[in-house]
């Protein structure tokens, strides 16, 4: 019997989120049931297509955390993709600031073992601020796949609206050589 894997994906708000129904189709395609999960800005920015994603995924799209009591409505997550991962969440992630619901997902996914990929998508600007780097490096300790620089994503210049193109592909690659084998 086949089992299909669960993957969280989990987006923050920045252009590459708005091509988030091609990737949950692409990772469908690698055998993946998908979970999406968005940051607040990012579920505004999709606010009309929210019913739509959830429908492609057959699950709730989620940004905030449940009530104290009501049943988890994902199933558990056998691996968990944070991209696009802006400056802001890739700071709060590895500073444990859980005060967003992906963020919180995305901690205690590390502490839960799930193998983590993440692809930051920050522009050349932001990318040089001190603490970005010790934030990138303190998800590495961790065990996160980070995907950034020559192994993943580029920072594109300050001030535009378009970051250039995003390796989406290589975010879902990266998580079946993490050892996570798709069905």
């Amino acid at each position: 019997m086949t089992q299909t894997r669960t993957l969280y994906l989990i987006c923050s708000a920045a252009p590459p989120v708005f091509d988030v129904a091609r990737v949950i189709e692409d990772a469908q395609a690698r055998g993946w049931d998908v979970c999406l999960g968005l940051t607040p800005t990012a579920a505004h920015w999709l606010a009309g297509s929210l019913d739509g994603l959830a429908a492609l995924t057959g699950h709730p799209v989620r940004w905030q955390y449940k009530l104290p009591g009501d049943p988890d409505v994902w199933p558990p997550a056998d691996a968990l993709l944070f991209a696009p991962a802006t400056f802001n969440s890739v700071n709060a992630w590895a500073l444990g600031l859980t005060d967003r619901f992906v963020v919180g997902v995305a901690a205690e996914a590390l502490g839960k073992g799930t193998p983590a990929v993440a692809m930051p998508c920050a522009n050349a600007a932001l990318a040089r601020h001190p603490q970005f780097e010790q934030s990138l490096a303190t998800l590495r300790t961790a065990g996160v796949e980070v995907l950034y620089g020559d192994t993943g994503y580029v920072p594109g210049a300050p001030g535009t609206d378009d970051p250039g193109p995003f390796p989406w592909p290589l975010a879902l690659d990266a998580v079946t050589t993490l050892g996570i084998r798709t069905p």
